[in-house]
């Protein structure tokens, strides 16, 4: 069966909860308009239409625009070898959604990133605790709001306690150059005074 017969049937069972199924190169994804019912739908999409992996959860940040924010649930099923998308919105108000956890044990580790970057919870997630940045971190490193160069932290001797340079700095391609490889940050180092230096292949191992 498609993916998007499989997305159908998600319409055809919550009804206007779920958007008419949009494809974008190969791939289906549909939009939930009730985000305090993405666990019960995707409850429905494993049990019911074989979705029995969670890719992933990733969330979009759409500053300015309401709601702020967008959390997407990649779907796929090992016994028809479908892949498929659901999106819901989030207001920056509440910033909550309810957990997947109890859908698939997997989404622990997903939900704990999109809450320490994006600054989402989860309600009902067993241990939700930031996963990279420190507890005690004030900021959500993901939103647009978030300066490219970073913030000052506030916890002396943790991590960095000052942004970094913008200008020939870590997180700044370089404009210009040959291959995309070139214009890498992580390959410039700090004698090249901002130019990259591009290490040739080698050839042991070969």
């Amino acid at each position: 069966m498609a993916a998007r017969e499989l997305a159908q049937q998600l319409k055809t069972r919550f009804g206007d909860l779920i958007s008419e199924p949009a494809e974008f190169r190969g791939e289906i994804t549909v939009q939930l308009s009730a985000a305090d019912r993405i666990a019960e739908i995707c409850d429905f999409a494993k049990k019911q239409l074989g979705f029995d992996f969670l890719v992933d959860v990733s969330s979009l940040d759409n500053y300015g625009n309401d709601p702020r924010f967008t959390v997407v649930y990649h779907l796929y099923g090992y016994g028809h070898h479908c892949p498929l998308r659901i999106k819901t919105g989030v207001g920056e108000e509440e910033s909550e959604l309810p957990t997947v956890t109890g859908v698939w044990k997997t989404a622990d580790w997903h939900e704990r990133e999109v809450y320490d970057m994006m600054g989402i919870r989860f309600r009902g997630h067993p241990d939700l605790r930031r996963i990279l940045m420190w507890e005690g971190y004030p900021y959500f490193p993901l939103r647009k709001d978030f300066p490219l160069s970073g913030k000052p932290s506030e916890v002396p001797e943790v991590a960095f306690t000052k942004p970094a340079p913008m200008e020939g700095g870590p997180f700044v391609t370089i404009a210009g150059g040959a291959t995309s490889t070139a214009r890498e940050p992580r390959v410039r180092e700090p004698e090249t005074g901002g130019q990259a230096t591009v290490v040739a292949p080698s050839k042991e191992g070969k």
